[in-house]
């Protein structure tokens, strides 16, 4: 799992990216939640969905916004993470240039900046995003989604509830030629305490659907830290 450090509009960005070894294989890009609320790509979260999608032999990018460990640049307030995001989207594409596809997942702040992205970026065919905080951003650009893709949430999440997603989502099955899906993860927080293997299910069980169900590939063993 090479370190890595890429060109950012602020200046270096961090990450971690695990090449895949098929030529042509997908991109997915994971990003993770606040960064002013101790959010970094070590997240647990977003650590397991970069090797969920490593496993099903994407070449993945995780990567610390702006200002978070050895990022440079200092918190945007969403507008500078959302380029950060491009650039780390553009950096996967300059090292993979055959890639076939190209997939976004974000976890809470992370999933708001990913489904921005999405917006831009029409490349991005398939999306995860994990506790998106519809109470506390915008997501009306979300009209229309340009790709189907999975939202996951906790059924006791107080950060946000998940009265308010299920509007969003519902919102966006209304549209035509896209799938949205969504899994409710019992007795989960925003945090997903005690839940992570529950919910890094749901996610695995929706990639294995959406990719038809690929060989996964074995990753060694790893740890959270790095």
């Amino acid at each position: 799992m090479p370190e890595v450090i890429f060109a950012g509009p602020a200046g270096r960005l961090e990450g971690r990216f695990h090449p895949a070894k098929k030529r042509g294989a997908p991109i997915a890009i994971v990003l993770h939640p606040h960064p002013q609320f101790g959010g970094t790509m070590n997240n647990q979260i977003v650590y397991n969905l970069y090797y969920a999608f490593a496993e099903r032999g994407f070449s993945v990018l995780r990567f610390n916004f702006r200002g978070v460990g050895r990022s440079q640049g200092h918190f945007d307030h969403g507008a500078g993470e959302l380029s950060d995001a491009a650039a780390a989207l553009d950096w996967a594409q300059t090292v993979s240039p055959d890639a076939r596809a190209c997939w976004i997942a974000g976890f809470s702040f992370g999933a708001w900046i990913g489904m921005q992205l999405l917006m831009r970026r029409p490349e991005i065919e398939g999306f995860i995003s994990i506790a998106p905080p519809a109470t506390l951003y915008d997501f009306s650009f979300l009209a229309p989604c340009p790709s189907s893709g999975l939202f996951v949430h906790g059924d006791k999440d107080r950060v946000a509830p998940l009265k308010e997603v299920q509007t969003l989502i519902e919102k966006l099955k209304t549209q035509k030629g896209i799938l949205i899906e969504h899994a409710v993860i019992p007795d989960a927080n925003h945090f997903f305490e005690n839940c992570v293997d529950t919910l890094i299910g749901e996610v695995s069980t929706y990639l294995d659907r959406r990719l038809d169900n690929p060989v996964r590939t074995a990753i060694p063993a790893r740890s959270s830290g790095t």
